[in-house]
């Protein structure tokens, strides 16, 4: 009896193999071949990145997040107004989520009124809309606005600062800490050109509805018309955004973005000397950027790329694909058609919730990687019955005694 049970395996073995009632052949790395852009002839000569007049600066890809160029990207630099950024994606989220509306009215505290810096010049007791507030921010730079919105948002500015710093962390602007709200000179109010540039790329695809008001030139509030300080939203109409910061610490900063024939760039000057240098160099960076390189999709978010195999569940296989659209910058006029390729998780267990990391896609051009991110299921798989987790026992087992299978 004992001999027949200990041949149990190898029977059932052989009876996965003649009826294939089982796929246990482990899934390869899986090239790709991506549709290239028509060709366009000889690829342009990629020239070296043009100087720059600043303490730190970076020109990213928004969509691939791909660094085009930079300098002392991860140095720790107070960054004045561009801390105005967080503010605002924290009201953002707040306004997603319901928790506040646009057409709220907040009232303005002595504190709010009070604030130093630049301001929108709202009054104490005026009661003034979320949506107004909001223009404040981030066409006027008003510190008096910012404070008055953290204290309607969380309660406080501490309370809000809190809510600055955890989005900060859940971003992994790993080098980033806030003290304020609204940039005002702090020794714990620190951050880098690179968390800047998360920060802002978060900015323009997590909330686009309220990035228009970045490229908003004047607002108007209370009779006192003011100017958006960042000059090249005059210079050239595809730049539509996003925001300045100066102070004596700081110096001259501008985070600056726009978009051109599909490619959005995002560029970080900080510690300029002056405001026509960070404008002027962060426009040459824009200008590089956009004449020498292209963005491609490579693949839609939540498209069934491939799939995969999966034990213990329901079903053995499961569908796999990317959380957001994937995005590789290539040169202008490349030839070469870029590949892909899918590194799966090995052994993966249900239960699968949808969402879950279950691998890796890698954008592959003359061997290396120039862009990546995690895939993952598509779809919920449950742990399966008795019979599925009798089957795939008996996979793993023929899987050992034979590896071919």
């Amino acid at each position: 009896m004992l001999k027949i049970r200990a041949l149990l395996p190898v029977v059932a073995c052989l009876i996965i193999m003649l009826f294939g009632s089982v796929t246990t052949k482990a899934d390869p790395v899986i090239p790709i071949t991506i549709p290239s852009s028509p060709p366009k002839g000889q690829p342009v000569l990629i020239p070296i990145p043009p100087p720059v007049n600043a303490r730190t600066y970076l020109l990213i890809d928004a969509y691939s997040g791909n660094i085009l160029t930079g300098a002392n990207i991860d140095e720790q630099v107070a960054p004045a107004s561009l801390t105005k950024m967080m503010t605002s994606y924290v009201i953002s989220m707040a306004l997603q989520g319901g928790q506040i509306h646009l057409d709220d009215l907040v009232t303005i505290s002595k504190a709010a009124w009070e604030t130093n810096g630049s301001k929108m010049f709202v009054k104490v007791g005026d009661q003034v809309s979320v949506h107004d507030l909001m223009q404040g921010i981030i066409v006027d730079s008003g510190n008096d606005a910012c404070v008055a919105m953290a204290e309607y948002v969380a309660g406080s500015r501490e309370s809000f600062v809190d809510l600055m710093n955890h989005e900060a962390i859940r971003l992994k602007m790993n080098h980033t800490h806030f003290a304020n709200v609204d940039g005002l000179p702090d020794p714990n109010h620190y951050s880098t050109a690179r968390d800047m540039a998360i920060l802002a790329q978060r900015l323009v695809l997590d909330f686009p509805q309220d990035y228009k008001w970045y490229s908003q030139k004047w607002f108007t509030y209370n009779a006192i018309k003011q100017p958006n300080r960042n000059r090249l939203l005059w210079r050239d109409p595809c730049i539509d955004g996003i925001k300045t910061g100066h102070t004596d610490d700081a110096g001259f900063c501008l985070v600056a973005s726009g978009q051109k024939n599909g490619l959005r760039l995002i560029t970080i000057v900080m510690g300029a000397p002056s405001d026509a240098v960070r404008a002027q160099d962060s426009y040459k960076l824009l200008t590089y950027g956009f004449r020498f390189y292209e963005s491609r999709k490579i693949y839609n978010a939540y498209t069934k790329l491939a799939e995969m195999r999966i034990w213990f569940g329901k079903r053995s296989r499961v569908y796999v694909g990317v959380a957001q659209d994937l995005y590789a910058t290539l040169p202008v006029g490349l030839n070469k058609t870029p590949m892909t390729k899918m590194t799966f998780t090995p052994n993966v267990q249900a239960p699968i919730k949808k969402g879950d990391t279950i691998g890796q896609i890698d954008v592959i051009l003359d061997g290396q990687s120039i862009a990546s991110t995690h895939l993952i299921a598509l779809e919920n798989v449950p742990r399966g019955g008795f019979w599925r987790s009798v089957v795939d026992h008996v996979a793993g087992t023929c899987k050992k005694l034979s590896p071919n299978i």
